[in-house]
């Protein structure tokens, strides 16, 4: 299912975790194991979720390492439609091959 310009993660991380508990990034940092500076990155946009990242995020915050890969994708996918011109690219036809 395509979405609609999904949110990045740390968009839902701020929304969902940070503000609706009134949790810090700095504490949040702290329970991951990470620098505030690293999840800082992270709530602003400017860098993704990594494997290592949706583990700690699993553990601590909950849902499946899968589901915030998943949503990283979703959302890096979803940038990249934006701005790639796919309009001089044909698909092969292995039929014919």
């Amino acid at each position: 299912m395509n979405m609609h310009n999904p949110p990045h993660p740390g968009e839902f991380i701020e929304t969902v975790y940070l503000e609706a508990s009134e949790l810090s990034g700095r504490q949040l940092a702290e329970h991951l194991g990470v620098s505030a500076s690293t999840l800082n990155r992270i709530i602003k946009g400017k860098s993704g979720i990594s494997p290592e990242m949706a583990l700690r995020l699993s553990k601590v915050l909950g849902r499946t390492p899968e589901s915030w890969l998943v949503m990283q994708d979703n959302y890096d996918l979803w940038q990249a439609k934006q701005t790639l011109n796919l309009s001089n690219l044909q698909p092969l036809n292995f039929a014919n091959a």
